[in-house]
């Protein structure tokens, strides 16, 4: 829609569309790309003229002003349109005025004349609302007749003609500006009608003239909001804001002083829980009591306000404010706009930074900017700059959404798609959201997005079975989603998604600990663990109270007695029982935790305990965090052991922590503060391994490898292992460690005897003898 409201003409709309299919699918080109395409069209142009004869140096500039015109077209329309009304301007105005006196131009005419077409250019892009190419082309063409007409008189008339002529037009241009903003202005409402809005209000929608935005009141606006699906924080706090703006006008009607109701927010929150939705409705809201021209969002990233160049990210933010202006300007993901990844100053994404809270503090009365991202590093972002902190000094934060949510937005999507879900399958649907809910996925997964993805993937899946079946299907079939079309593209999308796995089973999680070689007391000690979570839960299912269940543990032997291997079956249990979203174990040690100076301690052991949320962290050699041979004390371990102390307490139903080392040690450890002793109450104590149990380690290695030891060698290694668990040399050898070192050492020393020999049978390259025993034995003492 053109300023005055009237429609253009068909093939102007076609270019124009077909202009901007063309800018998209260069800014979707990498910049490397594009530079590619420069250099081998003017390779080609050059190469063209020396096939033809033609000036090869001529052809070169020739293309290569060609090309800049056509990158400044692509990123700035509007400068490359003036930019050509103005070379125009400069070629034709010495001839309009050798046709008005046939007297030759001179110097004093001719470069005031030139220098006019920049002047007025300048001043075009000054006057918004109108295009300035227009603006500029109309204002030379008055001063090329006005000074073409006097120059008849002099030529000191025809320059203040043609100045005079260009400042007339100008002034016109400004002042149908001024009209044309007007007539974008939101009609007048009485302020009590806007709040509360007699009788049926209008259609959202409805104009009452063309050209002018929608007339909304703020029921409608709300209602908007209302609408939305779950984000009651969100929903409750938009609600306080339209509160704050009704109380203010109603102070200023008191004749009260009040202030200015806040202009610029940072929305929080993980992907696809409707920030995006939500910066509409407040929108709706800010236009419907008359603070916004209009209810239009605009929605931008990174690459619409950064420019390839210092200098062009300046304006490229503003031409994109300008666009914003009298509406809402939304950039998601801005924190994108400070990349500090290099470990270089972000230049470009400062001067957007820079611009933009420029234009938020000028044109803060006209405009509304929003801001959002992840909270972290939305935390991060706002924290680079104070005038960040200090201009959008208001947060929304939204949540994640709800099992029950999102099966009430699929629902709604697939009404919208003129679809419904079978009875049968709402149960199913329900379970499986409520699946990922527990494993701590949904935000990995999109919220919203993600039920979007199902709704999809479903409607694909009923339809490859109705078209399977054969024949000549109901139309009821064609619109109803069954539980195994949910399943199937549920399986599907998740699938693809690396975080998600199949629960494992406690039956299978139980068998692994079981083939375990030894550790009697250990596997004794886990399923008595395991049954007391078991009836634990059984008692909650029926409504019984239940006693605080052991959340994390203190693991304590000797190396290489299989402490990372229980943890690892822990993980399994307890989501097997549902009590963790995922059986993963993030391994760490002192280095994990501790950071070079006080206070990035605290800082590095959270981010490691939420890496870890959701599953188990297992810190071996956990003694390591308080170091007593520091004079005046380990203040970065205790900072740490404070930290951790904190995250256990605080996430214990989202998190098990397993400290693990020696038990002298980690006696002295739990012994530095209290909170560890009383957290960690359960120990599992590992023994050392048997002569025979060792044997079994290494028989168990070499039968996964696919090998196995001969009498000779199985002897040797009864003798081996015998004598270093007599002489106590065992834990110090490492345990199990040991015993798979022994098998490795024994099969390389076997490839190196049949490598010499040149051949072997099938026998020979799977048996280990007891000389290569002896030799690994050699090699290992």
């Amino acid at each position: 829609m053109r300023e005055d409201g009237r429609a253009r003409p068909t093939g102007r709309v076609a270019a124009r569309n077909a202009f901007e299919q063309a800018r998209q699918r260069y800014f979707a080109l990498p910049p490397v790309a594009r530079r590619t395409i420069f250099i081998v069209l003017l390779v080609a142009s050059v190469a063209l003229a020396a096939g033809l004869g033609w000036d090869m140096l001529y052809t070169f500039f020739a293309t290569l002003t060609i090309l800049a015109f056509t990158v400044l077209a692509l990123h700035f329309p509007r400068g490359a349109a003036t930019l050509l009304v103005v070379a125009v301007w400069s070629v034709i105005c010495p001839f309009i005025m050798v046709v008005a006196n046939s007297q030759a131009i001179g110097s004093f005419l001719l470069f005031p004349l030139w220098l006019l077409g920049l002047v007025v250019a300048g001043i075009a892009h000054l006057i918004r609302w109108v295009p300035p190419w227009l603006t500029t082309a109309l204002a030379l063409g008055a001063a090329a007749i006005t000074g073409m007409l006097l120059r008849l008189v002099s030529d000191p008339a025809a320059l203040y003609g043609a100045y005079g002529g260009a400042a007339v037009v100008l002034v016109w241009r400004f002042v149908l500006a001024r009209q044309a903003k007007a007539r974008q202005a939101p009609p007048e409402v009485p302020a009590q009608q806007r709040v509360r809005a007699g009788g049926a209000p209008p259609h959202p929608h409805a104009q009452g003239e063309p050209g002018r935005p929608p007339q909304i009141t703020v029921e409608q606006a709300l209602a908007q909001l209302e609408g939305m699906i779950g984000l009651e924080p969100v929903k409750e706090q938009v609600r306080s804001i339209a509160a704050s703006i009704e109380a203010a006008r109603l102070r200023r009607e008191a004749g009260l002083t009040s202030d200015a109701p806040m202009r610029h927010f940072v929305f929080v929150g993980p992907p696809g829980t409707g920030k995006t939705s939500v910066a509409r409705s407040l929108a709706s809201i800010f236009y419907a009591f008359g603070l916004l021209e209009t209810p239009y969002v605009v929605e931008a990233q990174r690459a619409d306000l950064v420019g390839e160049f210092l200098g062009a990210t300046a304006i490229k933010t503003n031409e994109l404010i300008d666009r914003a202006l009298g509406g809402v300007l939304f950039i998601d993901e801005a924190y994108a706009l400070i990349n500090s990844g290099d470990g270089q100053t972000d230049r470009f994404g400062h001067e957007a930074v820079q611009t933009l809270l420029k234009r938020a503090e000028d044109d803060r009365e006209r405009l509304i900017i929003i801001l959002a991202g992840y909270e972290k590093e939305m935390t991060a972002f706002l924290a680079s700059n104070p005038g960040l902190s200090s201009r959008f000094s208001t947060r929304v934060r939204f949540p994640s959404y709800q099992p029950a949510e999102l099966l009430e937005i699929t629902e709604a999507l697939q009404v919208k798609r003129g679809d419904r879900l079978d009875p049968a399958a709402r149960p199913v649907l329900l379970g499986l959201f409520d699946d990922v809910h527990r494993r701590g996925l949904v935000d990995e997964l999109g919220n919203a997005r993600f039920a979007r993805s199902v709704v999809e993937a479903a409607a694909q899946a009923r339809d490859v079975r109705v078209i399977s079946v054969g024949g000549a299907p109901r139309g009821e079939d064609l619109v109803t989603t069954t539980a195994s079309d949910v399943s199937k593209a549920f399986g599907e999308i998740t699938a693809r998604f690396r975080g998600y796995q199949a629960t494992p089973t406690l039956e299978d999680a139980l068998a692994d600990l079981d083939r375990m070689a030894g550790l009697e007391p250990v596997k004794r000690q886990v399923r008595a663990i395991t049954a007391q979570l078991r009836v634990a839960r059984m008692r909650e299912e029926q409504g019984l109270p239940v006693q605080s269940q052991t959340r994390h543990f203190v693991f304590v032997g000797p190396p290489g007695t299989g402490k990372t291997s229980v943890a690892r079956i822990i993980g399994r249990i307890f989501s097997a029982l549902g009590l963790l979203a995922r059986p993963d174990v993030v391994e760490a040690s002192r280095p994990d935790l501790v950071g070079q100076h006080l206070g990035a301690t605290a800082i590095k052991t959270n981010e490691l305990v939420d890496r870890a949320l959701g599953g188990v962290l297992f810190i071996d050699e956990a003694y390591g965090l308080v170091n007593a041979g520091y004079s005046g004390g380990d203040a970065f371990g205790a900072e740490a052991v404070q930290t951790l102390l904190k995250r256990a307490e605080d996430d214990r139903d989202r998190l098990v922590i397993i400290l693990a080392g020696y038990e002298r040690e980690m006696d002295a450890l739990l012994a530095t503060n209290p909170g560890l002793g009383s957290r960690f109450n359960s120990r599992v104590v590992f023994p050392s391994y048997s002569p025979q149990e060792l044997a079994e380690i290494a028989e168990m290695t070499a039968a996964d490898a696919g090998d196995r030891f001969d009498a000779a060698a199985a002897r040797d290694l009864d003798d081996v292992f015998g004598y270093v668990c007599q002489e106590r040399l065992i834990d110090g050898l490492g345990n199990g460690r040991f015993a798979r070192s022994l098998y490795e050492r024994a099969a390389m020393r076997r490839d190196v005897r049949l490598a010499a020999q040149g051949s072997a049978t099938s026998a020979e390259l799977t048996t280990i003898t007891g000389d290569d025993v002896r030799s690994a034995v050699d090699e290992l003492s």
